[in-house]
């Protein structure tokens, strides 16, 4: 899959992603010289968790038939050590529905298997960067 990060020059550094058939705004706050015309890349990659968590929780709970009706997931980024190679996130999972504590703890477990969560906590990953 081929995603492209296209400059809009109408503003100083904003970028308009594609993605697939999906347009999103990137840019940086006004105090780092953008016009904080969308998210930062710092919140994309925090929305990408916690966009897998919601979206991990819910197919779960289809799949084993409990009775889920809502999740909402709030992440907290602490980015104070960032470059001293710690970068905190804590996800907070709302769940609404008649679930049992064992539903609700089997729900959280799942949630920390997420694939984003995963791919960001246990594989190396490796970038190249080329012009072209």
């Amino acid at each position: 899959m081929t995603i492209k990060a296209l400059r809009d020059q109408s503003l100083p550094m904003r970028h308009i992603v594609h993605v697939r058939n999906h347009i999103i705004s990137a840019d940086i706050s006004a105090e780092e010289g953008g016009s904080d015309a969308g998210p930062s890349p710092h919140d994309l990659y925090d929305a990408a968790l916690s966009a897998c968590k919601g979206l991990t929780v819910v197919w779960y709970a289809k799949r084993k038939n409990i009775p889920l009706e809502n999740v909402e997931v709030t992440m907290e980024r602490d980015d104070s050590e960032e470059r001293h190679g710690v970068y905190r996130l804590t996800a907070t999972l709302h769940l609404t529905g008649e679930l049992t504590d064992a539903q609700r703890t089997e729900l959280l477990a799942v949630a920390e298997k997420c694939p984003i969560h995963k791919l960001m906590t246990s594989v190396t990953t490796e970038i190249t960067t080329v012009l072209g």
